[in-house]
Formats: structure tokens, C-alpha cells, sequence
């Protein structure tokens, strides 16, 4: 453990005061983790120490940040804040100044420090692992890899680590693990091993594992696939839990059935509406899920933003919208970005988003939807925003507060590892 550790000092991260912890505090991202999931593998007996956790420990439902997509949520709970004040709030934008649509994982649209930073530059050791490479970069902007106490990689690219850029040389022979497919539950299976190794190696005073939500898009929650890989991830955090470290569970987002009785996906084409009202190509709709993993989700979510031309009046093309069924709200963009605590200069004249079986896409032929062996679940919008918040600690702050988001997580992972002893 840091010698620091045995100090009693608070680590500030953008104007949160975090406690220094006594053990190893711990976040875990189930991404696309529904509550429902676990119920159901509980339930089915499949999970018996996040089912302890509940009775022994402290439950709470949170709320995700809105778009209720990756990116944005995995930067939110690494920042401990809103898009509003780390920029992330997508996984793709359009760039009015450049005329480009951009993947947002470059550190260069990260617009606050994250927790991780905070923790090393008070001298902490770090470990976050990442299923996807999409994320890495972000997370572990302002890491320092040259004096051992932070590592950050993914599952994705975990044969390429390298000491110098990741603080581990070779994340997957040090695992003794191939590098897993990127469309299966073992790139999540990675993380959660690499941590419990980590755990007991490098010793982490803050440590992030963060998934994918590979299986989530393709199975409802209580089906075999989606219980087996519940249950895999229980028999993880039972070896986690008994290393004795301070763990919160939460999530990046819920997760919802995007399709028709028939399974083919319902989606409302929001270009293709745009330029039948207001000319071909006249305005421009981004759809912020979209990312270089597309095959289990077609890149159609719940949350769209959209830039309107000049002449069009932003108003009727609100009402109209709002007017569809399956669009359950319409915002300009003030609006939006109030309620939802996003960056204005980052979002488009309007946001819309769908309502909770109902997707939204771009024009129909964009789309390729070959891949989609299964009925389409996705998420984006207002009804994938609970997540579970579960912590393995009794703590009567988490049970007491009035509201609780998901990038809460890192403050009540670390006000349990600040507890004394037993």
C-alpha cells in the first residue's frame, strides 16, 4: 500500500473532495447492465455473492447520465461529473467548424481531469482496465507510466500493451489469456481476471474495470447467455470481495428491446424525415452511439441530435417531431443541454430522443443491419437510464441520499475504503 495511504488527507477531483482510502476502492462498469439482469441471475441462484452484497452491503438504483451511452457515462463516472463539465457526450459528434463526424476517443474532447489523475498526482497507485480500446486513451489521460504505479489498458489490445504506454508490458501473456474476440463475453471475462490479478499484485489504491455490453444487446435479461455471463462475473467479485477491497457496482446504462413482433428492429429514420420536410440533406443528424463496434447495435440508439438549416423554423420541426409516435421528447438545444447537462457547443440545434422499444437512425440505406443475428436491444434514451448501485460495504451516506447518479460510484467506493478497520 502507498505510504501516503496512512495519512489522512482528501484528494480533490473538479471540485469533489474524495477521502483517501485505507484499502483498495474499487468501481466496476457492468456496461449495458439493466437491473433486471441481475435480479433474474440472482434469482436463478447464479450469483450468490452480489446477492449477499445486497443484503449485507448497501443497494441503491442510480441514474445514468443522458445520452445514456458509453462514452459519456464511462467519462462521467471517471470524472465524477456531467458531460456539461468533461465535454464527452457521445461516442461520435459533428464538428461545425471542421465539417467532420469524429469518434470522441481522443483525450483531446476530455475537458476536465479524471479521478485517476487526481489520485496519482497525490501520489496513489492506479490500475483501470477497459474492455474496449475505444475508452483507454480517455481514461487514462494524464497517467504517468514511468515510476510503477499506474496501469491502464484494454482487453481489446491488451497484446500490444507496453510498458512505457500502459504501465504493463504485454497485458495478455502477463494474463496467460488470448486476446478475446471483440464481439464476446470474454472480452468482458478479461477485465474482471486482470483485475483480481492486479488486485493481488500491483496492489491498486483506486482501481476501475470497466465491460462491454456485447451480451446485453443480444440477449433480454434471464436467458441462458445473459445468466452465464452474470454468473461468471459473480464468481470475479467474490474473489474481489474476499482480497478485501471497497467495491461499488453500478452501470453505464440499462438496456431495452428495440424491435417489432416480428424481431426486425423499429426504428424512426430521422434523416430521411428531416429531408423529406426540409430538402435533401438540408440538415444533418448525428447519431452519438455510433462507434467502430457496430455489428451488435447498427449504430441505432434512443438519442439523436440534429443541425437544422438557417431558414428552417426550429420550433415546427420540434412539434412535428414530438408529434411522431415512438419520440417521446424534442429539446432545442438550450433546453437540452439544462436538463441534461451537456455541452452546447457539442450538441446540435435539437435532441430527440425515442421512447422505450423504438430506435432512432439516419437514413435507411445507411444502415447496415446484416449483422444483427438477434432482435435488436440498444439504449440512448430516458428509459435505459436506471442502473444498479451496489456497494459490499453498509454505508448509511449512500442509503441517505436524496439522489444518486452513476458517477457517484468512485465517491462511495472511496468513502468505504476510508472506513476503519474492523
Amino acid at each position: 500500500m502507498n505510504q501516503m495511504s496512512k495519512i489522512n488527507v482528501a484528494v480533490t477531483a473538479n471540485r469533489r473532495s474524495y477521502p483517501w482510502p485505507n484499502v483498495p476502492a474499487i468501481a466496476i462498469c457492468l456496461d449495458g447492465c439493466e437491473p433486471a439482469y441481475l435480479d433474474e441471475a440472482i434469482k436463478a441462484g447464479l450469483m450468490p455473492t452480489l446477492a449477499r452484497m445486497r443484503q449485507t452491503g448497501t443497494e441503491r438504483t442510480a441514474l445514468s447520465v443522458i445520452p445514456s451511452f458509453t462514452n459519456p457515462n464511462n467519462l462521467s463516472i471517471a470524472t465524477g461529473r456531467p458531460p456539461a463539465i468533461h465535454g464527452i457526450c457521445g461516442n461520435y459528434l459533428y464538428e461545425p467548424q471542421t465539417g467532420n463526424e469524429v469518434m470522441m476517443n481522443d483525450p483531446r474532447f476530455l475537458r476536465a481531469p479524471t479521478i485517476f489523475k487526481a489520485f496519482y498526482d497525490a501520489g496513489a497507485k492506479v490500475a483501470v482496465v477497459t474492455a474496449k480500446d475505444k475508452l483507454r486513451a480517455l481514461l487514462g489521460h494524464g497517467l504517468k507510466f514511468d515510476e510503477s504505479r499506474a496501469v491502464c489498458f484494454s482487453s481489446e489490445k491488451s497484446d500490444t500493451s507496453t510498458k512505457a504506454e500502459h504501465g504493463i508490458e504485454n497485458a495478455s501473456a502477463w494474463l496467460g489469456r488470448p486476446v478475446p474476440e471483440v464481439y464476446s463475453a470474454e472480452l468482458s471475462e478479461f477485465v474482471f481476471a486482470a483485475g483480481v490479478k492486479l488486485l493481488k499484485e500491483f496492489s491498486p489504491d483506486v482501481m476501475y474495470l470497466t465491460t462491454t455490453d456485447y451480451v446485453q444487446h443480444k440477449y433480454a435479461p434471464g436467458v441462458p447467455q445473459a445468466n452465464a455471463f452474470y454468473e461468471m462475473f459473480d464468481k470475479y467479485l467474490t474473489e474481489l470481495d474476499a482480497l478485501g477491497a471497497a467495491i461499488i457496482v453500478t452501470a453505464d446504462h440499462g438496456m431495452k428491446p428495440k424491435h417489432k413482433a416480428d424481431g426486425s428492429p423499429d426504428v424512426i429514420y430521422v434523416q430521411d424525415v428531416l429531408d423529406e420536410w426540409l430538402g435533401k440533406d438540408a440538415a444533418r443528424v448525428i447519431l452519438p452511439i455510433t462507434d467502430p463496434y457496430v455489428v451488435h447495435h447498427g449504430a441505432l440508439g434512443s438519442f439523436a441530435t440534429a443541425y437544422l438549416p438557417e431558414r428552417a423554423d426550429k420550433e415546427e420541426i420540434i412539434e412535428r417531431l414530438a408529434a411522431i409516435d415512438g419520440i417521446d421528447l424534442v429539446l432545442s438545444r438550450p433546453e437540452a443541454c439544462i436538463r441534461f447537462e451537456l455541452p452546447d457547443d457539442r450538441i446540435g440545434d435539437i435532441v430527440i430522443i425515442s421512447s422505450e422499444n423504438k430506435t432512432l437512425g439516419t437514413s435507411e440505406h445507411r444502415h447496415d443491419l446484416a449483422a444483427l443475428n438477434e432482435p435488436l436491444r440498444s439504449h440512448g434514451g430516458l428509459t435505459e437510464q436506471e442502473v444498479p448501485f451496489i456497494s459490499n460495504r453498509k454505508l448509511p451516506e449512500l442509503v441517505s441520499a436524496a439522489t444518486l447518479r452513476n458517477f457517484d460510484a468512485f465517491y462511495y467506493a472511496l468513502v468505504a475504503a476510508a472506513q476503519p478497520a474492523n
